[in-house]
């Protein structure tokens, strides 16, 4: 493979936003009339799919969506950033083309981005509002490679869930997996790393 570009997903991959996204699912739920669930739950059932898939998955409606987007905005002070992510990401953009690939909405990744100061380490941005099918789909992988004038066979793809790496190998991408978050839940990848120092000895830099 002559390595072109490196793809990251956002979620549990260069932010820990777990906390964030629980909160804010409950809130919709307590506010839509329907119980609470546990974090293994949400981690289970939640963590990886869009919120659509989410939505639906409850019976709920694009109102309820609305409300949970503008929840997880209320909980900003419960994301950080990964270790290491700045200095990663510099030394992987002195070689190669750098993509975000998140179905999280356009505004809470600018907002989330700007908090950190990382948006201008991107080369191209992706979000679920940007595509008509988001992660497992194979298009916002797509989407990015041809923004960015890459192959998705001499693309790889970073990503923590099974919708990561069914979107990545749908594209035609190599894929890690990387459990940041210590998550039980482990998807399928082709290499899996632990922890973001690990990709550069991958990718020799």
């Amino acid at each position: 493979m002559k390595l072109e570009a490196v793809l990251f997903d956002l979620d549990g991959v260069l932010i820990n936003s777990f906390e964030s996204w629980y909160r804010a699912f409950n809130a919709m739920l307590r506010r839509y009339g329907r119980e609470e669930i546990s974090k293994a739950e949400f981690e289970a059932k939640c963590w990886g799919p869009d919120l659509r898939h989410n939505l639906d998955a409850w019976g709920l409606n694009e109102e309820a969506g609305r409300y949970c987007i503008n929840e997880q905005l209320r909980f900003v002070d419960h994301i950080e950033l990964f270790p290491g992510v700045k200095e990663i990401l510099a030394r992987i953009r002195s070689r190669y083309r750098v993509g975000l690939v998140t179905n999280t909405p356009r505004k809470n990744v600018t907002r989330i981005l700007n908090i950190f100061h990382i948006p201008h380490m991107f080369d191209v941005i992706i979000t679920g509002d940007d595509v008509h099918e988001a992660k497992p789909s194979a298009e916002m992988v797509i989407e990015a490679c041809n923004r960015l004038k890459v192959k998705p066979e001499n693309t790889v793809l970073v990503g923590d869930t099974d919708s990561d790496f069914r979107a990545g190998k749908s594209a035609g991408c190599t894929v890690i997996n990387i459990r940041t978050n210590g998550s039980a839940i482990v998807s399928n990848g082709d290499i899996r790393i632990s922890n973001l120092y690990e990709l550069l000895n991958i990718l020799d830099l």
